[in-house]
């Protein structure tokens, strides 16, 4: 033995022998010199077994190799542990001359262990490598629980990545950690451009503002929410402590889309908040759908409420206007005027210019009125040539100045059929006002029989008839 190892063997063996880590030194001849309690501990094999030989290796290897620290020795050149360590090791950056490295050792113990070992050369007084010493931590819990992420990380991915809705995850930092393909799919850009980056709003906003996942992660979503998203945030009935909503917003590339949120936490096992997940459909053919449907249904309703050759408003919408205005007029005491007008002798017209020629009648008075209404004022086809005008805040002596500039209106702007010829046809106009008492009927009648009286006094005239006085 070198005479620096023999003149410091039993300070080395004290020092070596309480160190906490398996530790063990060879000399210069890679004989072992000492091989502390930790490194009987670790390997199962006592000091007195390998102190004075040159047989360490068989506590981690099968077959005769060089340890760490036999490498060390003979010079540490870079080939040599390249060799029998591949690109497992890495020089110490805490001991200069020294490496470091981890490894799984199949033959060491019952199952294989996972050990991280450091091999330094031992230095004289005048700069010789005398020998080397190399600690040993075995460290298979660290990489079995590494693996055991590893494989949920993998886990987790592949779910995420085999879903087919887009989805991302972003972590404590607001960094995306995953970003699927139908994401991809979805927003156009591929996940190596947005991973790990804090701008996953690009894709779908033309301006920068947080996804649903960034005001989930930050604790106040329901006070940011609206300072981002015109829709409505509402608690997931599915999952609890997650939100959605529904918005449409204008890409980066000028196309608009509707898109359907979720987003909800990511915790770890003691409640802590360490990301959140967040996915997005695309429901623009869906929300299309229901806007046609709903101008369809719009469409049949106003249809159903509109005579479709005058385009003025129906009978059973006629009705329906009357009993709310007459509800209105008994709970305010508010004013009404209701006038009935009749085309005059329109069987006449029918009869002589056909049906066809008739309807041009009944299309140019509905326009007539139609321009003298105002903006209060409603007007409806009521039957063949009938029409009805209702007149809110208006009493019956303003209803007789509308249905005397209606007549004047009508004979400026007379039909012109088809073949040119001008008809020179009047209309006869009854007028009633409401009083305390009436109902629809009531008042209806008085205004059509106000029609019939103007009929019967010669035509082209307005007849207003009062109520009846009371007892």
């Amino acid at each position: 033995m070198p005479n620096f190892l023999i003149n410091h063997k039993i300070k080395l063996s004290g020092f070596v022998d309480g160190n906490p880590v398996a530790t063990f030194i060879i000399d210069a001849d890679h004989r072992v010199v000492c091989w502390n309690k930790a490194c009987e501990a670790l390997t199962g094999i006592a000091a007195e077994r390998v102190v004075g030989t040159s047989d360490h290796w068989r506590a981690f290897y099968a077959t005769d190799r060089p340890t760490m620290a036999d490498l060390i020795l003979d010079g540490g050149r870079e080939t040599d542990i390249q060799y029998f360590y591949q690109d497992k090791f890495q020089p110490s950056a805490l001991i200069e001359g020294a490496c470091e490295a981890e490894d799984f050792f199949a033959d060491f113990g019952q199952n294989g262990r996972w050990l991280h070992f450091t091999a330094a050369p031992i230095i004289d007084d005048e700069d010789n490598v005398v020998g080397a010493i190399e600690t040993l931590q075995d460290i298979t819990e660290r990489r079995l629980a590494e693996a055991a992420l590893r494989d949920k990380e993998a886990f987790v991915s592949q779910v995420v990545e085999s879903n087919s809705v887009p989805t991302m995850v972003i972590d404590s930092e607001h960094r995306i950690t995953h970003w699927n393909r139908a994401c991809e799919a979805l927003t156009g850009l591929p996940a190596e451009r947005v991973r790990f980056s804090r701008d996953h709003w690009h894709p779908s906003f033309a301006d920068a503002r947080p996804f649903l996942a960034d005001l989930v992660l930050d604790g106040a979503i329901e006070a940011d929410f609206h300072r981002f998203y015109r829709g409505n945030l509402r608690k997931s009935t599915l999952i609890d402590g997650a939100f959605e909503a529904e918005e449409f917003v204008q890409g980066a590339d000028g196309v608009g889309k509707w898109l359907f949120f979720t987003a909800s936490a990511l915790r770890s096992r003691d409640g802590v908040v360490i990301g959140a997940i967040e996915t997005m459909q695309d429901v623009t053919e869906r929300r299309l759908a229901e806007e046609t449907l709903r101008e369809s249904e719009e469409r049949y309703r106003q249809l159903s409420l509109t005579d479709s050759l005058t385009q003025l408003s129906n009978a059973r919408q006629f009705h329906l206007a009357l009993d709310q205005e007459m509800e209105r007029c008994a709970r305010y005491r508010r004013q009404l005027c209701l006038l009935i007008v009749d085309v005059d002798d329109f069987k006449q017209v029918n009869d002589t210019w056909g049906h066809a020629e008739g309807n041009r009648v009944l299309q140019t008075l509905a326009g007539i009125i139609q321009s003298c209404l105002r903006q209060t004022d409603s007007a409806y086809r009521y039957g063949g040539e009938e029409f009805a005008v209702l007149m809110p805040e208006t009493d019956a002596a303003a209803g007789v100045m509308f249905g005397d500039r209606l007549r004047a209106c009508f004979a400026e702007s007379p039909p012109v059929l088809s073949s040119g010829t001008v008809l020179n046809v009047s209309i006869s106009i009854g007028v009633t006002g409401y009083c305390p008492g009436d109902d629809a009927h009531s008042l209806f009648c008085r205004a059509d029989d106000g029609m019939y009286q103007a009929k019967r006094l010669g035509k082209n005239r307005v007849v207003v008839v009062e109520p009846p006085s009371g007892p």
